[in-house]
């Protein structure tokens, strides 16, 4: 009882949290049974016909759900890879910089594009890429007709991968750049007695000393291997790119929220979500194995 008296003050601050925390995740778990539904408004989640799996099978037939399932992954590994391998070696080149307001300043620059939302830089994105953007300006002084980025499907995946990498591999290599500072200065000097220079001493004494960082990072960006970024996607996307800009958010979306198929929108969101809980436990398992951190 001493220790609940001491520590009440501690429980009443995250009191709030806790509420929040319960009635926006805990509580919207019961609307998952509209997945098993033929869920109609007027009569409720308790008036609703009870089908089954049908709303999984349905979904399993429809003719663009293996092309919606591609080009989540597509478009989600692309954003995983570039996403550990820009921010690794960005940090790896700041690190290098001696001159500290250079590199303050290019740490302020980059970091900048992150704190902005998706609804500000679509626009200025399809200003760039747009037919009469600085993009098709330049490549016109060397020959190249304008080309449609927007509206291309050989070109809106690659652009939705290289944009959103560029808005967030700032941000991203702070945990980099924290873990570089951990490193003994003591391995430097004796690299350097050995006649290391400066890149041999990255990637003998550098990139060795942030491995478990990267190995801890990549795994636990495994669990949204099905989350391809729906703010950029939709304030980017068009009927013209549905084929292979159409990802699970953006379906579900347009489903439930436009065509008022509740059930069948549940359904998916119900799979994404099962699938995520499954990797990221398989993630937090395989991280402990491999860097002895786990996040629980």
């Amino acid at each position: 009882m001493k220790h609940l008296k001491r520590e009440m003050s501690y429980h009443l601050m995250l009191l709030p949290g806790m509420l929040v925390l319960v009635l926006f995740t805990f509580v919207p778990l019961f609307g998952l049974v509209m997945a098993f539904q033929n869920y109609v408004p007027a009569k409720g989640i308790s008036g609703s016909k009870f089908v089954g799996l049908q709303n999984f099978k349905f979904l399993f037939v429809l003719p663009d759900s293996k092309q919606i399932l591609i080009n989540t992954l597509i478009i989600a590994l692309g954003k995983m890879i570039l996403a550990i391998v820009i921010p690794v070696c960005f940090a790896l080149l700041l690190n290098e910089i001696r001159i500290k307001w250079f590199k303050k300043t290019v740490q302020t620059v980059v970091y900048l594009p992150h704190f902005l939302s998706w609804v500000i830089l679509a626009s200025v994105v399809q200003f760039i890429f747009g037919y009469d953007g600085p993009v098709n300006a330049i490549l016109s002084l060397f020959g190249v007709d304008p080309i449609m980025f927007m509206a291309s499907n050989n070109w809106f995946r690659p652009l939705m991968i290289i944009t959103e990498t560029w808005k967030e591999f700032g941000y991203g290599s702070i945990i980099y750049l924290a873990a570089l500072t951990s490193i003994d200065p003591g391995l430097y000097e004796a690299a350097a007695i050995d006649g290391a220079g400066r890149w041999k001493q990255m990637f003998h004494v550098t990139l060795p000393g942030i491995l478990p960082m990267i190995i801890l990072m990549t795994t636990m960006s495994l669990p949204n291997i099905l989350n391809a970024g729906f703010d950029q996607i939709y304030n980017l996307y068009n009927p013209l790119v549905y084929e292979t800009g159409d990802i699970l958010d953006t379906f579900v979306y347009r489903v439930g929220m436009v065509e008022r198929q509740y059930s069948l929108a549940t359904a998916v969101g119900l799979i994404k979500s099962v699938v995520g809980m499954v990797l990221i436990l398989s993630a937090n398992k395989l991280a402990g194995k491999l860097t002895d951190r786990k996040i629980f």
